[in-house]
């Protein structure tokens, strides 16, 4: 277990990156603390991932609506408030957002599936 001093984040202060969609934009800006990634992420209108994602995810929408799409063709709407959980490799899943859309998305370490036996 990893420990982070109080602290706060004044996201007018954090750099924001710019990565193309297959169409449209999303913007990241990135708090890296030890095994944990804090991000504040826009995604544009008609923006579609350019890849199918296999990292655990803590999502929560924070203004407007998104999609995530499942490899396997299932499809979960999330609006504001509404929040997604998945593990690391547990899923292959993709946003898609019809109109700008910013959410906050934490991962890390902590998603990673638990190696022990089984049996235990």
């Amino acid at each position: 277990m990893y420990t982070i001093p109080f602290q706060t984040i004044d996201w007018n202060q954090i750099e924001t990156t710019e990565y193309k969609g297959i169409t449209g934009m999303a913007y990241w800006q990135t708090v890296l603390l030890d095994g944990l990634r804090i991000r504040k992420v826009v995604y544009s209108e008609n923006y579609l991932a350019d890849h199918w994602c296999q990292k655990g995810h803590i999502v929560q929408c924070l203004e407007g609506e998104f999609s995530s799409e499942l490899e396997n063709g299932e499809t979960f709407t999330l609006t504001k408030g509404m929040t997604y959980i998945v593990s690391d490799d547990l899923s292959s899943h993709r946003s898609v957002a019809a109109n700008k859309v910013t959410l906050l998305i934490i991962d890390g370490t902590f998603l990673k599936p638990n190696k022990q036996n089984k049996n235990e």
